[in-house]
């Protein structure tokens, strides 16, 4: 299979796995040998004239799941009779079933139909001897805590139980000290440690410039083969179809795909017919291909435990990956945060110029054409016509016309296309009493609305307050959070909609007041309603103390009841 000496996972592992009572937390990232780590030694391990499930591994997904089978599969290819079942939601429980019934050896599960096939007693683990937990933070990150309590309170006690896992959450050590006996910890690398071989690059761009700065990324790898990972799954249903009709090469991975149109994306996806999959964290869980050059965060998780995992896709078994972040500047404390966890700094990548792109696709193309392998006997009795067809042009005019022929669109797009500006790191200074803040971008208008970071106001929030208020999709620019309001940027067409739509509305009792503001705002109390009581007083109540004045509140509430609106309120936090 190509094993020439063990990984460092790998020789740590198997012989405390070939022992008796030998209980292992393993830390290692993805891609660094785990499944042959602990496959060979409970393969060697396996009593084959006895058809009771032996060893079980438990693994968040169900692309891990098929994964890890196939591989002890591949394994024990000279082990006579060894049964190896993965078992899935998503697929044929009673054919499942039927397997069980005539013998295995080795079960391969996610947590929650395992758990399915217990409660119907057909499945059966008191002969089990090896336990593994592989991608264990994933699972406990999924919610499969109790489902993994269950499932081990039925394993016999004597067993072998090994913990794999790329970072070590409270919640692994709790599970450990419940089911293990005085583990051994192995640690390859350094606890919560990113791969040495991927670099980190990020890119600071506006919110509306992230799709493009994303084409030119991929334009500038024109052997990309990489994942794309979004946060929600309209979002990377979105960016998928996008790119499919600008010509990329690309499909969707997501959770509201069926699993037979996950199965076909993913096997499009593993023997290269797709060069890009977007994806969400949940879906490209336990994801497990080979050779992927780049990781792209389209937007930095909220855990660093996510990036981790995300980064863990590329750079695997000693090659080299590259994982890069599209950010917007309110993100830049997320990246120390990461840097600090990963033990690693990120590259500030600066935004390829059109020129660079297209030079970079011709060298590739030129590549390409220096190995092309050529096909003597097959195209003999087709090269006099082709000859005779082109003997009109010289060697330079061919090479012309095939660049051409190749580059036209690309060269066009790039002559036209605006360089993208990069964001500084620095937050816009603010003065006492003012704000200054950066002209409004064009076909935009700036409005105010009177919550801000006091009030618990944040991007997400705001953007979710908006879709909830106002019907149809409004695109959102710029969003400039201050302590007792916030600024934010809208389509010009969709002003009046917002306005309407937006006003009168309410959340935790207070009237919201959205209206047009001007380039430099004053801040001083009074300007936009009444500053009612002390303001430590306030805070220590957990209300905000800027009031908006009961004169507006009054006409917004009449003008609500005219137009027969029905007020949205929530309690509690945003």
């Amino acid at each position: 299979m190509g094993y020439e000496s063990p990984m460092p996972v790998q020789e740590e592992v198997i012989p405390f796995l070939l022992g008796e009572d030998n209980d292992v937390i393993a830390l290692a990232q993805t891609g660094t040998g785990k499944t042959a780590a602990y496959g060979l030694p409970i393969l060697q391990k396996i009593h084959v004239p006895q058809y009771q499930p032996q060893a079980l591994v438990l693994c968040p997904t169900r692309e891990l799941c098929l994964q890890i089978a196939d591989d002890l599969n591949d394994y024990s290819k000279y082990i006579e009779g060894l049964k190896v079942l993965p078992v899935y939601g998503g697929s044929s429980i009673e054919s499942q079933i039927k397997t069980l019934k005539r013998g295995v050896h080795i079960v391969v599960a996610t947590p929650g139909r395992l758990l399915d096939l217990m409660n119907r007693k057909t499945v059966r683990l008191d002969a089990i001897k090896n336990v593994i937990l592989d991608e264990a933070d994933e699972m406990l990150n999924m919610g499969f805590s109790e489902s993994i309590d269950a499932i081990l309170a039925e394993v016999p006690t004597n067993r072998n139980m090994l913990c794999f896992s790329a970072t070590m959450p409270k919640e692994i050590a709790l599970i450990t000290k419940k089911y293990m006996r005085e583990p051994k910890e192995i640690v390859i690398g350094n606890k919560n440690e990113g791969n040495k071989n991927i670099r980190d690059i990020y890119y600071l761009v506006r919110a509306q410039d992230k799709y493009l700065t994303l084409k030119r990324i991929a334009d500038y790898y024109p052997n990309i083969y990489g994942i794309i990972f979004c946060r929600t799954r309209k979002e990377t249903q979105e960016i998928a179809d996008k790119l499919i009709q600008d010509g990329y090469n690309a499909d969707s991975l997501h959770g509201e795909l069926s699993q037979a149109q996950r199965d076909y994306v993913m096997q499009k996806f593993r023997i290269k017919n797709l060069q890009l999959l977007v994806a969400t964290d949940v879906a490209a869980r336990g994801l497990d291909v080979d050779d992927l050059t780049h990781v792209i965060n389209y937007g930095l998780p909220d855990e660093v435990e996510s990036y981790t995992h995300r980064r863990g896709r590329t750079g695997r078994a000693g090659k080299t990956g590259i994982s890069i972040s599209i950010c917007h500047v309110k993100e830049k404390g997320k990246i120390r945060e990461i840097e600090r966890v990963i033990n690693k700094k990120f590259e500030k990548g600066e935004i390829p110029s059109g020129q660079a792109i297209c030079k970079k696709q011709l060298f590739n193309l030129v590549d390409q054409i220096e190995k092309v392998k050529v096909n003597e006997t097959e195209i003999a009795s087709l090269m006099p016509q082709i000859f005779r067809k082109l003997e009109w042009l010289d060697k330079e005019d061919i090479l012309k016309r095939v660049v051409s022929l190749e580059f036209n669109r690309l060269i066009d797009y790039y002559k036209e296309a605006e360089e993208i500006e990069q964001v500084s790191e620095q937050s816009p200074r603010r003065e006492r009493g003012e704000a200054k803040l950066q002209a409004t971008e064009a076909g935009f208008v700036r409005l105010f609305i009177n919550f801000g970071k006091k009030d618990k106001l944040y991007p997400n929030q705001l953007i979710e307050l908006i879709n909830r208020c106002v019907p149809g999709k409004v695109r959102i620019g710029k969003i400039d959070l201050f302590d007792r309001y916030t600024l934010f940027e809208v389509e010009e067409e969709e002003v009046r909609n917002v306005l309407d739509s937006m006003n009168g509305y309410e959340v935790d009792g207070r009237d919201i007041v959205v209206k047009r503001a001007s380039d430099k705002l004053e801040t001083g109390k009074g300007k936009r309603g009444k500053y009612d009581g002390s303001r430590k007083e306030k805070r220590r109540k957990g209300k905000s103390y800027f009031e908006p004045s009961s004169v507006h509140a009054k006409r917004r509430k009449e003008k609500s009841e005219k137009n027969g609106k029905k007020k949205s309120s929530r309690k509690g936090a945003w």
